[in-house]
C-alpha cells in the first residue's frame, strides 16, 4: 500500500485558489517509516529524518508566521480504521494561504522536504478554518 506523502498538482491548484482572507489551520496526522528511505540510500530511522525535516524547514515555517497551535500523542483509534496509527499529531496555524504557499516555494523548504518524502509512511494533511470554541458540537 502506497501512502499519502505530498500533495497532487490538481489539489495543491485548489488550495492556492481558495485564498480567502485571514489564517488557515492544517491538521496534520504522520506516520513514520521505521527506516527512512532516502533516495541516495542514506541511513536513518523515519524519526531522525523527521527531526531533521523539523529543524530544517522550522526557522522557514516561523518566519512567514506559522506556529504550531496544538499537538497531541496518538493514543486510541476509537472509531476509524484499526490499523492506522498516528506517530506526531498536531495542527499548525499559517496567517494566510500565500503564507503556506510562500513556505512551499522557498529554497530552504524545498530542500528540508526532502527529509520528510523519506521519513513519511503515510500522511493526511486537512484544511481547516479556524472558528471560534464553544459549549457545544454541530452548530
Amino acid at each position: 500500500m502506497t501512502g499519502h506523502i505530498d500533495p497532487t498538482k490538481e489539489i495543491f491548484a485548489q488550495f492556492r485558489d481558495n485564498n480567502r482572507p485571514g489564517p488557515i489551520h492544517m491538521l496534520n496526522l504522520v506516520r513514520l517509516h521505521a527506516e527512512a528511505r532516502y533516495p541516495d540510500g542514506r541511513k536513518a530511522s523515519g524519526a531522525e529524518a523527521y527531526a531533521a525535516y523539523g529543524r530544517e524547514s522550522g526557522p522557514v515555517f516561523s518566519k512567514l508566521g506559522g506556529k504550531i497551535v496544538w499537538r497531541g500523542a496518538f493514543e486510541l483509534m476509537l472509531i476509524g480504521p484499526q490499523e492506522e496509527r498516528w506517530d506526531h499529531c498536531f495542527i499548525a496555524e499559517y496567517p494566510s494561504v500565500e503564507a503556506f504557499v510562500s513556505m512551499i516555494r522557498d529554497p530552504v523548504y524545498r530542500e528540508a522536504v526532502k527529509h520528510r518524502q523519506a521519513a513519511v509512511k503515510d500522511s493526511r494533511l486537512i484544511r481547516l478554518k479556524p472558528q471560534d470554541g464553544g459549549e457545544g458540537f454541530g452548530e
